[in-house]
Formats: structure tokens, C-alpha cells, sequence
């Protein structure tokens, strides 16, 4: 078994599914790379126990079929240093030592037998398939992503739940204090369906979708999902569950609309919430026609901070809590100049959306207000 490939584009296409791999791995094997080469075609594979990434990479020269595992450390420190060239890799059948020739040099290394390395799971008869967007997909994640949760008690809210009917797509997830509800009309289906996918795979497969990738196609059941590209595929296991009726914690009547402009927020908050208490980074708004005053104070350590801007209001004036680090994540995954944060009163959560929503989307972000002392 020998071939010949482009080291930018083998050493690229490794770093990015290497990033699946797990630091300490379930199997001694999934420290490695699969290499399998079949009707000329080169197709490299990286994973952990739940999720496989592959990336079909064009040879140059191919001398037959025939696959074996590679260290994947290895190989990626060594790759990484060389520059724009061809590489020849010529692996011994019966030893699986592998010669990786370049222009001024030569690397040694032992594989081991490809027959270990765990297949990925194969999807029933008749999964759910849909082609979707590229550019939703990664917006979708990338919205909703960093509200995942770590609970170990509830794994359904450690993932992100796709929820899609003949209305749209919509992309939720929820850690509890804040939710995120990004939904897209463009993408229907007949029927109902939906899945739960976490956050490993999610964070993954976003770094694959390139800005020149078109569409990406899903497949999916009960258990597992599979996302092609063009030049990636990676398949996963879902979170198994019912993902709660997210629907029902958005409050519907929220009469009082705060209009700001979202950077200007942000940097205000960051400037207040370095003297926010570090047990609870409470911040307190008190909002009134024209104005929004952000303060804090850590009576500990006779610290405290406010700042005072200016917004348009339609409400009574109304003082509110909120942990300062949700409230900033959320601003910072609004991709729009100005927010409406509507409010209904002190103890129930705020709805922030952008201030206009781009076409066929609505997205609408939730978080909920902590106990103010005054």
C-alpha cells in the first residue's frame, strides 16, 4: 500500500477532525487516525466512543487499496512543519511500518492493524433526511450553542434540540437560567420530527462548514444522525430523551420594551460587573423613560460600581436583576445593531430579540432576573 498526497491539504484536513479525538480514550486505537484507501480515493477517519469524523482528501498518486491506523499526535506534529509539497507514504503490509517521504527528508513510524478501529453505527432503514443551508445550520449552532447545559442529572438539556415541522426549523437550547429559541422558516419538512444533539458533535461540525459550503445534508433516527459535506462527513449518537416543552417558559405578555444599542449595553455591563459580588455577578437595572441605570455593589469588600445610559422605553420604571456574565453571553449572540428587552415585571424572565429580525428567522433569547435585597 502507497500513495502520494498534498501535504497543506492532508495536514489541514487532519487538524480539523483531530479535534474529536479524546485526550484519554476509551480504546487505545482511537488515539489513532484511520487511514483506508479505496478505489483510489484516500479517506482519513477520527473518533471518540460517540462520534466519528471522516474527510475524503484527492491523491496524487495511489498504488492500491488498503487501510491501518496512524498515531495521531505523531503525525500532526510532524506534518505541521513541513511545507507545500508532495508526501509519499509507503506502508509495509505484513509490519504496518509506514515511511512518509518528503523533499528533504524522511519520517519513520509504526501503524497498527485498521481492523480495531471501531466502525462508525449504521443508520436504521429508514432514517429522516433533509437537506438544510448551510449558513442556517451554522447560524443555528452557533446561536444557541454556548446555552447548553452540564447537567448530569438532566442530559436532555446538554445538547441542542432540533425541533422541525412544516412551520420551519427551530434550534433551542436551555441551561435552565437562560434559553435560546433560534427558528428559520426556509427549512420545512412534512410531519413532525426532531432530535437532540450534544454539544461535542455540535461544536465540531460547526468548524467544518467552510463560508464556501452550499448545503449540508441530515440524516437521522432515534439514535444517531449523520452530517455530510462535501468533504466531511461525521456521524453521532444522540441524547436520548424528551426535551422539555420550551414553548410554554417564554412568557407570552411582556408589555415593557427596553430598545438599546447592543455594544453599547455590553461594554457597560463589562465596566460594572468587575465589582459585582464573584458568588453571585448580580447586577441591577433600574430602567425609566429615556434612561437605564446598570449598578452593582459587594458589600464585602465595600465595592461597588453604576453607570447610567441612554435607551428608549415604553414602561412603567422598574428595577430588575440579572446575573451580569449570562446577561452579556446573550447580548454577544445577537447579531444585531440594536435589542428589545421586554419585560413584564420583576420576577419574570426577560425576552431579548434583536431589534429587527432578519428574514424568515425570529429569534428570541430568555433569561431569568435574580432576587434583588431592596
Amino acid at each position: 500500500m502507497n500513495f502520494t498526497v498534498s501535504s497543506s491539504a492532508l495536514t489541514s484536513r487532519l487538524q480539523a477532525i483531530s479535534r474529536v479525538i479524546n485526550p484519554k480514550p476509551v480504546y487505545p486505537i482511537l488515539d489513532d487516525f484511520l487511514f483506508r484507501i479505496e478505489e483510489g480515493k484516500l479517506t482519513v477517519t477520527a473518533a471518540d466512543n460517540d462520534t466519528t469524523l471522516e474527510t475524503l482528501i484527492d491523491l496524487v498518486e495511489c498504488g492500491g487499496d488498503g487501510q491501518l491506523a496512524l498515531p495521531a499526535k505523531t503525525l500532526l506534529d510532524a506534518l505541521k512543519e513541513i511545507p507545500e509539497q508532495p508526501l509519499k507514504f509507503t506502508v509495509n503490509a505484513n509490519t504496518f511500518e509506514t515511511a512518509i517521504e518528503y523533499q528533504n527528508g524522511e519520517y519513520r513510524l509504526m501503524g497498527q492493524n485498521a481492523d480495531e478501529y471501531p466502525t462508525p453505527a449504521v443508520l436504521q432503514s429508514d432514517p429522516v433526511s433533509l437537506t438544510i443551508k448551510a449558513s442556517i445550520l451554522s447560524d443555528g449552532l452557533t446561536r444557541t450553542i454556548f446555552a447548553t447545559a452540564d447537567d448530569e442529572l438532566r442530559p436532555v438539556m446538554n445538547g441542542i434540540y432540533f425541533d422541525i415541522n412544516d412551520e420551519g426549523a427551530t434550534f433551542v437550547a436551555s441551561d435552565g437560567h437562560k434559553l435560546v429559541c433560534s427558528r428559520n422558516a426556509t427549512l420545512q419538512t412534512e410531519g413532525k420530527s426532531s432530535f437532540i444533539l450534544p454539544k461535542k458533535p455540535a461544536s465540531l461540525f460547526r468548524s467544518l462548514i467552510g463560508k464556501d459550503v452550499e448545503t449540508v445534508t441530515i440524516e437521522f433516527d432515534s439514535r444517531i444522525a449523520r452530517f455530510s459535506l462535501p468533504e466531511f462527513r461525521m456521524v453521532c449518537r444522540l441524547i436520548d430523551g424528551r426535551y422539555p416543552n420550551y414553548a410554554s417558559v417564554i412568557p407570552q405578555n411582556n408589555p415593557h420594551h427596553l430598545t438599546i444599542d447592543r455594544q453599547t449595553f455590553i461594554n457597560a455591563l463589562r465596566r460594572v460587573s468587575v465589582f459585582s459580588p464573584a458568588s453571585s455577578g448580580l447586577i441591577k437595572l433600574r430602567i425609566q423613560e429615556s434612561q437605564i441605570s446598570i449598578s452593582t455593589q459587594d458589600i464585602d469588600f465595600s465595592t461597588s460600581a453604576n453607570e447610567t445610559l441612554t435607551c428608549q422605553y415604553d414602561g412603567i420604571p422598574m428595577s430588575i436583576g440579572f446575573k451580569a456574565n449570562f446577561l452579556i453571553d446573550i447580548l454577544n449572540n445577537i447579531p444585531s445593531q440594536e435589542i428589545v428587552l421586554q419585560l413584564a415585571d420583576p420576577s419574570r424572565a426577560g425576552v431579548i430579540v434583536p431589534a429587527e429580525q432578519a428574514q424568515d428567522e425570529n429569534l428570541l433569547m430568555l433569561l431569568m432576573p435574580m432576587v434583588l435585597n431592596d
